[in-house]
This record gives C-alpha cells, structure tokens and sequence, in this order.
C-alpha cells in the first residue's frame, strides 16, 4: 500500500509532527482553510471513519483528545474551532486515510458547502 498519510507517521516524509502519541500523529495540512488547518491521523491505516471496526473505536476518541490538546496549543480555544471528517469521494475526502482537520483561527460560516 502506498499511503502518503502513512509514511508521514511512519516518519519517513520529514513532516513536522506538531502532536504525537503511540496512536495519533498531526501536522499542517498543505492546504490550508483557516489560518489554523491541522490533520490528525491514527499511526494505524484506516482508509475512512467508516473502516474503523467496533474494537477500534477507540481511535476515533484518540484523534479527538489530539485535536483537544491542539486547540488549547494553538490559542482557538476557547474562542471557538471546527472538527471535519470527510468520508468518502462525495463527502469531500481525498486521502483515503482517516483524519480530523482541526480548523480555527476565524468564523466559521454553516453551511460549510
């Protein structure tokens, strides 16, 4: 499998990693929407939110403490943020690898297209 989200966790990219834990890593997203854009991925590859068996729930929380921890980093909190999960061609994903962004930094405007 040829994942680009993968071989960033796996470190091989050279991306700085802004949040890191044995599950989760974050970095900017190239292509930001919001003067703070931040992907939160798992370590693990799941190619969307709809992949993730009923034992591995648990990851989902894990990418939503990381994006938690972020927020309070990165001084969106507690003036307000936005999590996005696109699943699928039609929902807007483009990477088929789970991942949060973590926007903030501006208003947000609904709906978000």
């Amino acid at each position: 499998m040829d994942c680009i989200f993968c071989a960033i966790a796996r470190g091989e990219m050279g991306t700085q990693l802004l949040y890191e834990d044995q599950d989760v890593v974050a970095f900017e997203d190239l292509h930001p929407q919001a003067p703070t854009h931040i992907l939160v991925i798992p370590r693990r590859h799941y190619g969307s939110l709809q992949d993730v068996p009923p034992e591995d729930v648990g990851i989902v929380a894990g990418l939503a403490r990381a994006a938690q921890e972020l927020a309070v980093q990165r001084r969106i909190w507690p003036s307000g943020y936005r999590l996005v999960v696109n699943s699928g061609p039609e929902g807007g994903q483009t990477v088929s690898h789970l991942h949060l962004h973590l926007l903030g930094g501006r208003q947000m405007v609904w709906p978000p297209g």
